[in-house]
């Protein structure tokens, strides 16, 4: 080799050095070219030699990083090894006759006797071996330095690539695991989702055709959840949904299934059972009634202790007996019928009630179809007072139904509220009565009128129940003090200080509320003498009973007195006799509502009592 050819020998290295992105081959090929160039037969790379004190040490434990030439040493790569440390620390340095340094190589036998050290700056150093140093006129020891540090610098390029190509592979790998793994089961809780559910219990039915054993699929819905998102809001009732699952999973057999099926639905399958049905129904029981007990102790939620409750139905079923599809519709029943006894209850799925199930199920999706098609109506009741002036009236809603006609609103309010129409359909009929109130501004002789409208529970506890009433008072401010809202005692279940402060709000805006059916709750006498309401009404069945029970009387008049003790305004529901009136006005209450006084009316033939010359009630 001649001088004249360093020059495209370095050239030729450093293209070779600055092609590679990865450590691995880059070594592999730097050695490869150093070895041609050089006429050494064999050669090795160690990166990261040891940086401490290293006297007194004959041998450094190094890893072979790379080796070329000689197949004995290519086994090793990847290795820890023990190399003679005078061989590998040092500056570049070409020595023959070291037959006894290289001795101590493995796997070598003695087959080398010179060796050309080229140090890699402070990253490691390049060893080549021959039996014997080939003849050249170039400066071996010299001609590589710019060479080393090029690859010096590579081999960190080439690290801090391979890191990066490392995560991206184990971010995909790590994705790919949780691909496989939300296909199957649930994001939230954890739990078998319903694919992997439905693949297990078509498990267990194939069992069962050979083993003549029973299964069960129990369903378990959380009691009022959807009241509990609206009020507490999703992250703390997703923490509701996650405590559950632990807690379903702790209670369970091994070899059951708990999986959630969605929203606040849980299915248990448990799988196997006696092949007896009674002795199946026993030990299924056994084991909803130890999943209820391992629910009754309190959530924690946002520092404070939630009782929830949860309906449990079950559906017993054995082999292929039964489809896929009907012992789920059958468990989907067990569960209603549990809520229909009562929630917080145990129920077996009854063939007897599945149609009545039915019914229920068309009658709630024709609820969420009601509000866009226009079916609603609005009716009003005369309120009027002891002297038969017509203060105001009470708006109604009715349901015109295209096929089942006028539908109570004792079947459909109780039903919009446990699916949360109940807000949509309150908000409605709050903007209706604004309007009509506005309208009335117009005649003279209604402009006084007042409407009171009912606020389920549920409306009251949204969270964006202030703003939005906010919003329309600031479009009906006008009328605000002719608005009264009626609520029940209920919502004075659950933070009754809230409730407070929000009355208050709606108060400084001028709304006017009327505390309804008032003496068939559970309001605490402490918190109503706190409670800035206007009015108290006297709840239907009392009026009732008022001429032949003597509790229902006292009750009333205890009532009566206690309003006016706190300043408040009483009217009596459900007024029908004049017996009735006599004593209800002998007991000092002023205002009444009753058919005595008029039937809802559609609001075209309430405006026409106001056309008549002296609008007005004659009690006598």
């Amino acid at each position: 080799m001649k001088r004249d050819e360093v020059i495209p020998i370095l050239y030729e290295m450093a293209l070779t050095i600055g092609g590679e992105t990865s450590v691995d081959p880059l070594l592999t090929r730097c050695l490869q070219r150093l070895l041609y160039y050089t006429s050494f037969p064999a050669g090795f790379i160690c990166l990261d030699l040891p940086k401490a004190d290293t006297d007194g040490m004959d041998f450094l434990t190094v890893t072979l990083d790379a080796a070329v030439g000689d197949y004995q040493l290519i086994k090793h790569v990847g290795e820890q090894l023990a190399l003679p440390k005078q061989l590998l620390l040092g500056p570049a340095l070409k020595a023959d006759d070291q037959s006894e340094l290289l001795s101590g190589m493995p796997a070598t036998q003695g087959r080398y006797q010179a060796f050309l050290r080229l140090p890699i700056g402070n990253l490691g150093v390049i060893i080549l071996m021959a039996p014997q140093m080939p003849e050249t006129e170039l400066p071996l020891t010299l001609m590589f330095d710019p060479i080393m540090a090029h690859l010096e610098r590579a081999i960190l390029l080439c690290r801090n690539n391979d890191r990066y190509a490392a995560q991206l592979i184990a971010d995909k790998q790590q994705a790919d695991t949780r691909a496989e793994f939300l296909a199957l089961h649930d994001a939230l809780t954890g739990l078998p989702n319903r694919g992997l559910l439905l693949d297990r219990i078509q498990q267990a039915m194939a069992m069962g055709t050979h083993t003549g054993q029973y299964g069960a699929l129990m369903t378990l819905n959380i009691d009022h959840f959807k009241q509990l998102n609206d009020y507490y809001g999703y992250e703390a009732c997703d923490q509701i949904l996650i405590d559950t699952a632990r807690r379903l999973e702790a209670c369970v057999r091994e070899g059951d299934t708990v999986a959630r099926f969605g929203g606040d639905e849980f299915m248990l399958l448990i799988w196997p059972l006696p092949a007896t049905q009674n002795e199946a129904a026993i030990q299924a029981e056994q084991i909803a009634q130890k999943v209820q007990k391992s629910l009754t102790p309190p959530l924690e939620l946002n520092g404070r202790e939630l009782a929830a409750s949860f309906s449990i139905g079950i559906s017993l079923f054995r082999a292929h007996l039964d489809a896929l599809e009907t012992v789920l519709r059958n468990a989907e029943t067990s569960v209603y019928q549990a809520k229909i006894a009562g929630r917080n209850t145990i129920r077996f799925f009854d063939p007897g009630l599945q149609s009545v199930i039915t019914t229920r199920l068309a009658l709630e999706a024709d609820l969420r179809r009601a509000m866009p098609l226009n079916e609603f109506r609005l009716y009003y009741q005369i309120q009027a007072d002891d002297q038969g002036r017509i203060t105001g009236a009470e708006v109604l809603i009715r349901w015109q139904h295209p096929k089942r006609g006028l539908v109570s609103p004792a079947v459909f309010i109780p039903l919009a509220e446990e699916t949360g129409a109940i807000v949509e359909i309150g908000d409605w009929v709050m903007q209706m009565a604004c309007e009509q109130l506005r309208a009335w501004q117009q005649h003279a002789r209604m402009r006084h009128l007042e409407l009171a409208v009912n606020v389920s529970a549920v409306q009251f506890h949204q969270q964006d129940f202030i703003d939005k009433v906010c919003r329309l008072m600031a479009d009906y401010g006008e009328i605000a003090g002719l608005l009264k809202l009626e609520l029940t005692e209920s919502v004075m279940l659950d933070s009754a200080e809230e409730v407070i402060h929000k009355i208050q709000i709606l108060k400084n805006l001028g709304l006017r509320f009327s505390m309804d059916d008032f003496g068939t709750g559970y309001s605490s006498l402490a918190y109503l003498k706190r409670l800035p309401l206007d009015q108290l009404k006297i709840d239907q069945s009392f009026v009732r009973d008022i001429a032949n029970d003597p509790s229902a009387a006292v009750i009333i008049q205890t009532i009566i007195g206690m309003a006016q003790n706190l300043g408040l305004e009483v009217i009596a529901e459900g007024l029908e006799t004049k017996e009735q009136l006599a004593l209800l006005k002998q007991y000092g209450c002023r205002h009444y509502q009753g058919y005595l006084l008029g039937r809802p009316l559609p609001i075209n033939e309430f405006d026409a009592v106001f056309a008549q010359a002296n609008p007005g009630l004659a009690y006598e």
